[in-house]
């Protein structure tokens, strides 16, 4: 069997974090799992946290195998400081507004990869739903992963009563 041929056979998960921490680290370990029971792997990162991961572990970090690939998309974000923390409102303002343009180019990207399987499933972060649309967009299916704790988990899930009633659970003072 061919390389082309092997690849056409392999599950293929392409997965999108919440570009912090506390939300890359579960979907590396869920993306891990799935690699390990023989899933082709594409992990997408913003270009700025992909590059600090790069300088905080090396560049060896990010290569990946044949079948484990990391790949960017930008956060729509003016450039700052490269060791500082971006502006969380910012960033998820950026992130309804500019990211489902370059997910949705990535992932046809790579489906018309011949020596790459076909994107069989989308795992996003529960926040990111740009990349619940461009599943529904591409005919792929999607899986959420919410990786906050239960509390904010809720919080999120009730917003909209919240917002009725005059309550905003997520106000910075």
């Amino acid at each position: 069997m061919s390389s082309v041929e092997q690849a056409t056979k392999k599950g293929h998960a392409v997965f999108i974090p919440y570009p912090a921490q506390g939300h890359v680290n579960p979907m590396m370990q869920l993306a891990k799992l799935l690699h390990s029971r023989g899933f082709h792997i594409t992990f997408v990162n913003t270009e700025f946290n992909h590059n600090r991961l790069i300088r905080s572990k090396g560049p060896d970090s990010v290569k990946g195998l044949p079948d484990f690939v990391f790949e960017t998309i930008p956060d729509g974000l003016p450039p700052s400081d490269k060791d500082g923390t971006q502006d969380i409102l910012a960033l998820c303002d950026s992130i309804k507004k500019t990211f489902h343009g370059p997910f949705k180019e990535l992932v046809t990207k790579i489906n018309s990869l011949p020596q790459v399987p076909q994107v069989t499933c989308i795992v996003a972060d529960g926040v990111m739903t740009f990349g619940s649309k461009a599943a529904r967009e591409l005919g792929i299916p999607e899986v959420q992963l919410w990786t906050t704790f239960a509390c904010g988990f809720m919080a999120y899930l009730q917003y909209s009563e919240f917002v009725k009633r005059g309550i905003n659970p997520f106000k910075d003072n």
